[in-house]
């Protein structure tokens, strides 16, 4: 499938700051199931920013503003083919082992609900994936779809028994229960297209477990299904806090506003569209 993004993130404050840093994780790496033909992430006034790898191998850039201003802008240009591989990540930067993503963070902490769950799920299910796809069926239905504008939970618990959140506090807490199980697993952020007219507020969340004999296989517990091609899978960590689209710190700049636009379009589909 080919897939055209664009991503615009503005923000905005009541009064102008001084200085300003960025950490911004929003350019994809290419996978078996992801070519990429054309990625662009520029900064404030258009500018080309800095670029660098971290040690979960995402790409990395930094934006950087020295000079007073009251706005800030990222936008992301993308154009890439994807293939449904059925959930399994093959092909990907691996700078880390299997090992590294089964020591959970704060946010991915296991609680005793969370262990009943993954027990639960396991319970009669000697096949690792019937285990995992099970599990994550179950924490879909138990964790409603919040609006997208809404905050996630600060930990997986919290998510779990408030009953509803966002596609980050369903990663969270499959990775909570996966790791509880014995299996590493890891946050995912990207996109997902759903419909050429469909302009979300901000991009999505999955989780990827290590399966033996598989290697990384994605769930969407959110979505109750594995990625498809209609997913783009942009930095992947231990949790929210590794793989955020960006993080940042500044000087001054009080009453922070956020507008964030996600487009998707399918390219040949509208290439199809336009013939006819």
């Amino acid at each position: 499938m080919r897939l055209k993004v664009r991503h615009t993130t503005v923000y905005t404050y009541a009064e102008p700051f001084a200085y300003l840093i960025q950490a911004i994780r929003l350019t994809p790496r290419p996978h078996d199931g992801l070519a990429i033909h054309r990625w662009q992430v520029t900064g404030t006034d258009g500018r080309a920013l800095p670029a660098t790898a971290d040690g979960f191998g995402n790409v990395v850039l930094t934006q950087t503003i020295t000079r007073e201003t009251d706005t800030v802008e990222i936008s992301v240009e993308g154009d890439v083919e994807t293939r449904d591989t059925f959930g399994v990540v093959r092909g990907a930067p691996e700078p880390l082992p299997p090992l590294a993503f089964t020591q959970p963070t704060n946010a991915t902490q296991t609680d005793a609900a969370i262990a009943d769950l993954a027990d639960w799920a396991a319970a009669g299910r000697a096949n690792d994936l019937d285990r995992l796809h099970r599990l994550m069926r179950a924490i879909g239905e138990r964790i409603a779809r919040a609006p997208d504008s809404a905050d996630a939970q600060p930990t997986a618990a919290a998510a779990l028994t408030a009953g509803r959140g966002v596609p980050a506090d369903h990663s969270h807490v499959m990775i909570a229960a996966a790791q509880h199980l014995g299996y590493p697993a890891r946050y995912v952020s990207g996109y997902l297209w759903t419909s050429d007219d469909d302009v979300a507020p901000a991009n999505h969340a999955w989780t990827e477990v290590h399966v033996a004999d598989l290697g990384w296989v994605g769930f969407d517990p959110a979505n109750g299904l594995c990625p498809t091609e209609a997913y783009v899978r942009v930095a992947t960590g231990r949790c929210y806090d590794d793989a955020a689209p960006v993080r940042g710190i500044r000087r001054g700049g009080a009453s922070e506003r956020l507008s964030v636009a996600v487009q998707i379009a399918a390219g040949i589909q509208a290439q199809q569209q336009q013939q006819q």
